[in-house]
């Protein structure tokens, strides 16, 4: 079953085509990877599967949903939680707040109140505790680690209950241990049904992490398939290990 299509997806800034009629499906399922070279569209098509811009031309489906329009909450709403190339979290927020926060539900009022709902706390702890950082609760948002304000930006997505999670350069700025926790837990929420598009440069974690992996380059799709035949395909060694 599809989680997501794109059909004929384009958008252009200046004239330049940042995605190029692109059409792809990302099974159910399934830990996916989009991979190119950098200006190939990867983040834009984030951008645009997110709601955060609007196409020139195409659609985009949510398990046969048309989302094309949907701003962005809307989508989030549906089943889709994404993170950011450069992370997001409220740096003066406490890593509780940011959690909080992330849930419509609750109301900025409310939360600076500190009335909101048991249940949402507890959940929170939750996913706090899936990425390793519950002790850290407390602590304002600024003073975590880098590595410590991904995991945070994760455990907030997942706040929304997605069924589908865009992760952007998860790895990027974080050290090798860390990384490996981002699989670890990447593949074990994958096997309890979550599906997955991972944007990453660090090729052997795409390789090694992903079921099948989409290569774009100019915008457009050249490639895709799973992972030994992606590595092995003349174009992707073409355009994006430049040999």
């Amino acid at each position: 079953m599809s989680s997501l299509r794109t059909a004929g997806l384009t958008k252009s800034f200046g004239g330049v085509r940042a995605v190029d009629d692109v059409t792809v499906e990302i099974a159910e399922g399934r830990i996916n990877g989009l991979i190119g070279p950098n200006g190939s569209g990867k983040t834009t098509f984030f951008n645009l599967v997110t709601g955060l811009i609007r196409p020139d031309e195409g659609r985009v489906l949510y398990r046969d949903r048309d989302i094309t329009r949907y701003a962005p909450h809307r989508i989030a709403h549906v089943g889709l939680g994404r993170t950011f190339q450069l992370c997001r979290v409220f740096p003066r927020m406490t890593v509780m707040e940011n959690m909080l926060v992330a849930v419509r539900r609750t109301r900025l009022r409310e939360l600076l109140a500190g009335t909101h709902a048991t249940g949402e706390v507890e959940r929170a702890r939750h996913w706090l505790t899936r990425m390793g950082i519950e002790h850290l609760e407390r602590a304002e948002a600024r003073n975590l680690s880098y590595g410590q304000q991904k995991l945070l930006e994760l455990a907030a997505v997942f706040m929304g209950d997605p069924e589908l999670v865009l992760l952007d350069e998860p790895a990027g700025g974080v050290n090798p241990a860390l990384i490996e926790r981002i699989v670890t837990l990447v593949r074990d929420l994958n096997a309890e049904g979550r599906t997955f598009l991972v944007v990453e440069h660090n090729m052997d974690m795409v390789m090694g992490m992903c079921d099948h992996v989409i290569v774009l380059d100019r915008g457009a799709p050249i490639a895709e398939g799973p992972p030994s035949a992606v590595r092995a395909d003349p174009r992707v060694l073409e355009a994006y290990l430049g040999v």
